[in-house]
């Protein structure tokens, strides 16, 4: 045997020995790293689950908080419209003369749809159905 190949066996002997030494203590202490990061990733998760959940629900009361200001002024705009109806019906109650009438009459045929025309009679009833009678000839 040579002295060469005798250091060269006891190298890898203890080289053996040292990577099993090494992975003696190595493996336990990495399973307890690995285990300490899984238990902070699963804290961080927790910590990014609650603060959606915070967010979610600061979401939530700001559209309700737009809603029931939308509700507010929709009921203040009931409330300008009922005031509206109230004065023209007191000034409709007395003060309107007969041609004013006439004239919001005519005014609102243009609201209608067009494919009736109410005529205002002596007895103030509509005429329900005209014929035309040169259409009827033809």
């Amino acid at each position: 045997m040579n002295k060469y190949s005798f250091y060269t066996t006891v190298f890898v002997i203890v080289a053996i020995f040292g990577v099993v030494f090494g992975l003696m203590f190595g493996i336990p202490k990495y399973n307890v790293w690995r285990t300490k990061i899984a238990i902070e990733s699963e804290q961080n998760m927790g910590k990014a689950e609650m603060a959606r959940a915070e967010q979610n629900r600061m979401i939530q009361i700001e559209e309700a908080k737009a809603n029931l200001e939308s509700q507010k002024l929709n009921s203040l705009a009931e409330i300008e419209r009922a005031k509206g109806m109230a004065k023209a019906i007191e000034i409709e109650n007395g003060k309107l003369t007969t041609k004013y009438i006439q004239y919001l009459w005519v005014r609102n045929i243009d609201k209608m749809d067009g494919d009736k025309i109410y005529i205002a009679t002596e007895a103030s009833l509509p005429i329900l159905e005209a014929k035309n009678n040169n259409a009827s000839s033809n």
